[in-house]
């Protein structure tokens, strides 16, 4: 096989705000029939280029193409007899093409994405929108903050003109609009289920509806769109009883009651007040389950799923989960709690008939299956609390730093319906994230606060990563938070109290005031003496 070495910079001029180079390294392109194939290449973090409304410049060359041009139609080589192909853990692909990935979002968990896409052999470039100012500076992704990701048509219409050959939607909303299936009609691969199938998330109503109908273990519950019903019932049932808005409500639509008061309270809140909009115009009051929460993920491509790696989220804001529900203040993975036996449990009596379920249904979940469980305690088996239908956040994080497989394949192959047969590798020993959060969250808090210190913070320690999830620059280009949940400092490590040491050593390093964390990340796993912190306290 013969290629040439080609050493270029390819300035993007998308939109007037963006301003990211494409570094082309050593890269080979090869024809074969109509596509044209190239070695992934890294994206620079650092340096700007001129932006333009109407030309699209490749350097040194004095090449212009146009919007209809895509990164593969622009160069050619001749390619021998044998071509490459990409393993997926045990399974392999036929694909050779470097893909353009686009990742839909702008937190964590799609930080973590983009970071587990560029790492893949099969990937060329990977885009995000809007992204991040985390995201940006890494160079995990080249970020495209002025595309309109409710747009569907504008989404359509910047695949086509970049070549975008995988779309990756991360957060739960464009996914109950519809996202995927303007996409898919428009031929454009994308990882994720339609609208219809986004209803497992989108109402726990529908969820539940399925749960009854094809015998998935979930907690007793009824339905109510009338305030003084639903008090009756819960006066009927006692407390504890928890309370869920149907809708999506940021993972902020759940109230565990302890008190009939508090029940009361939290169904005023949905059904009088409307502090949840039309996500809690419908409320469940659901049967309390006493037990361990764990996290499963499995990837579904409309007929099959394979599972993921396990991770265990800490939800409650304060040590000890106590406090209100966030959307997350810490993960780990493997979870210990969820052994293999559980496991095949949980794939034979949850997941799969899940899968079944909807596809009787005329509904075909393509996509991740985020299983929320509660491993009872009376029993030991589990049953189902929710499903939101993305990876989760943050035990996305730790799964993708865990991730060894290229996961363009694995995602592609989902999208194909070619996931039997398919396995998965993962990197031996432990992970976590610590989120640190603006103080007054998942209430009110400041924003445009100033992180400093956190390349220090990253180099505190072998196998550091943060993750970004609300960050901005301000004027002289200095990070500063602008969201509830802001960082996810990730760890590996050989056992889960190395990758619990070597996170909470980073976090040491960083220097936000108005920043907090939960000191206890992992607590149910590790043993009390092993958190001893001798960090500062912010």
């Amino acid at each position: 096989m013969s290629c040439a070495t080609l050493n270029f910079g390819a300035s993007l001029n998308l939109h007037s705000g963006i301003s990211r180079l494409f570094n082309f390294r050593q890269a080979c392109f090869f024809q074969k029939s109509d596509a044209f194939l190239f070695e992934p290449f890294k994206l620079s973090s650092t340096t700007p280029f001129k932006s333009s409304s109407t030309t699209h410049s490749i350097f040194p060359a004095t090449r212009h193409f146009s919007g209809s041009e895509t990164f593969h139609s622009a160069f050619k080589c001749a390619v021998g007899d044998s071509e490459p192909s990409v393993s997926v853990g045990a399974g392999t692909s036929d694909s050779q093409e470097r893909l353009v990935v686009l990742v839909i979002g702008g937190g964590g968990r799609e930080h973590a994405l983009c970071y587990a896409l560029q790492r893949s052999p099969s990937v060329g470039a990977v885009l995000c929108a809007p992204g991040n100012a985390g995201i940006s500076q890494s160079g995990n992704a080249t970020c495209i903050t002025e595309l309109d990701i409710n747009d569907g048509a504008a989404v359509i219409s910047f695949c086509r003109k970049w070549g975008v050959g995988l779309v990756v939607v991360g957060p739960e909303a464009p996914l109950v609009l519809g996202i995927v299936n303007n996409l898919e009609k428009a031929g454009i691969p994308t990882f994720g289920p339609s609208a219809e199938a986004a209803a497992l998330e989108g109402s726990k109503n529908f969820m539940k509806h399925l749960c009854d109908k094809y015998g998935i273990p979930t907690a007793k519950y009824k339905t109510f769109t009338d305030p003084s019903a639903a008090k009756l019932y819960i006066k009927e049932q006692g407390a504890p009883i928890v309370i869920k808005a149907d809708g999506l409500a940021a993972g902020k639509g759940v109230t565990v009651a302890m008190t009939l008061e508090h029940a009361y309270e939290a169904v005023d809140s949905m059904l009088v007040k409307g502090d949840f909009g039309s996500a809690g115009c419908r409320v469940i009051v659901e049967e309390f389950l006493e037990g361990e929460e764990v996290s499963f993920f499995a990837l579904v491509d409309g007929e099959n799923a394979i599972p993921l790696e396990s991770a265990q989220d800490h939800k409650r804001v304060g040590d000890g989960d106590t406090g209100p529900n966030t959307g997350g203040m810490g993960a780990y993975s493997p979870a210990p709690i969820l052994t293999k036996e559980l496991q095949t449990i949980v794939m034979d009596s949850i997941i799969i008939p899940s899968v079944k379920g909807m596809s009787a249904e005329g509904c075909k979940f393509v996509g991740v299956l985020y299983a929320g469980l509660m491993i009872e305690k009376k029993s030991g088996l589990p049953k189902l609390i929710e499903y939101n239908v993305r990876f989760g956040d943050p035990e996305c994080q730790v799964l993708m730093i865990r991730l060894e497989s290229d996961l363009a394949q694995v995602l592609l192959a989902a999208c194909r319906g070619e996931l039997n047969g398919v396995s998965l590798n993962w990197s031996q020993g432990s992970a976590m994230v610590v989120v640190m959060a603006s103080k007054g969250y998942p209430g009110s808090y400041e924003k445009g606060t100033l992180i400093q210190n956190l390349e220090q913070a990253e180099n505190a320690a072998p196998s550091i990563k943060i993750f970004h999830a609300g960050t901005a620059f301000d004027s002289e280009g200095r990070f500063i938070a602008t969201g509830g949940r802001v960082l996810g400092i990730t760890a590996k490590g050989d056992d889960l109290e190395e990758a619990r040491d070597r996170a909470y050593r980073a976090i040491e390093e960083i220097n936000w005031p108005e920043g907090f964390y939960r000191r206890d990340i992992g607590w149910r796993a590790l043993p009390k003496k092993s958190f001893a912190t001798k960090g500062k306290q912010l």
